[in-house]
């Protein structure tokens, strides 16, 4: 198996486009149909389905994709190693996370820290829903991922950091410092659609209490929802980090739910197959420094374990 035909095949299916994937990979579509026919050949499998629209993968596509990119990254991994030997650490570290994440307010002391530790490394921020996070670590295209994800995903190993208090936040009639669930039924909310962490754990805890959460809008776009929660038509639960920036944009309050008290583990996945290239390990460490230091968020954070 030849690496360029893979990697002209990963690069094809991550555009979807053989004629711009020939553009990007600055070689004639013919040729590039060739390679690809090549593949096909050594598989003794169609890999591609070509429509008007572009080409996607076909099952077993599916499968040479997922692989590919775990050799490639390999390959490059391995020839990083090779060239940093007795260097500095250099490359690219890629880092996605979750919007909302108490590792959100850290973007800024993160890229200062590897600035002056790690000079000649580029962080790469990619920030997306959990369940987009985790995939893009399966398949290499992340080294890492910070976000609330409480099940165990085949693949990938996951590395408790802290736990952060559910809050309702709002902008008319503030119940106080707490609230307790039975109140928030009675009020109109916003929440994200039911694959979100947090989605789930409002909806178990409705469902424990026997209560009906009156929800009146499923949002995902954070200026979306502060524009919602600041025309006063409802409120929305969030963990403490997201709960205070949204508060401070929309002019809100926030309210830590108490009966029950409700929380959400943070976590860092990394996947359980493709080691951390040297670059990406040292970032990790600096990383995993400022999320379990409390004094960057001002505020008390409960260290899992």
């Amino acid at each position: 198996m030849n690496l360029r035909r893979l990697k002209y095949f990963v690069k094809i299916v991550d555009i979807g486009s053989l004629t711009q994937a020939a553009e990007v990979l600055h070689i004639a579509q013919p040729a590039l149909s060739q390679q690809v026919a090549t593949l096909e050949g050594e598989m003794n499998q169609q890999l591609l389905i070509r429509t008007k629209r572009g080409v996607t993968p076909t099952e077993a596509g599916k499968i040479l994709y997922a692989h590919a990119r775990t050799i490639l990254r390999q390959c490059e991994q391995a020839q990083l190693a090779v060239n940093n030997v007795g260097q500095t650490l250099s490359g690219q570290v890629s880092i996605g996370l979750a919007p909302g994440t108490a590792a959100s307010s850290i973007t800024m002391p993160l890229l200062q820290a590897v600035r002056a530790e790690l000079p000649d490394v580029l962080v790469y921020l990619h920030e997306n829903s959990g369940s987009v996070l985790n995939e893009k670590v399966l398949n290499g295209q992340l080294d890492m991922a910070v976000l609330y994800d409480r099940s165990a995903t085949a693949g990938l190993s996951s590395q408790p950091l802290l736990k952060e208090d559910l809050y309702v936040v709002g902008t008319r009639d503030c119940p106080g410092q707490s609230i307790d669930l039975a109140a928030v039924a009675e009020m109109n909310l916003f929440l994200p659609r039911d694959y979100s962490a947090v989605r789930k754990r409002v909806d178990e805890a409705f469902s424990l209490r026997r209560l009906t959460a009156k929800i009146i809008g499923e949002i995902e776009s954070i200026a979306t929802l502060t524009a919602a929660i600041a025309s006063g038509m409802g409120v929305t639960v969030l963990p403490e980090s997201a709960a205070r920036a949204l508060a401070g944009s929309a002019n809100g309050w926030m309210a830590r739910i108490t009966a029950p008290s409700m929380s959400l583990p943070l976590s860092l996945n990394l996947s359980s197959t493709l080691p951390l290239s040297p670059q990406a390990q040292a970032v990790k460490e600096i990383l995993l420094s400022l999320v379990t230091r409390p004094a960057l968020e001002n505020r008390e954070l409960m260290l899992v374990g």
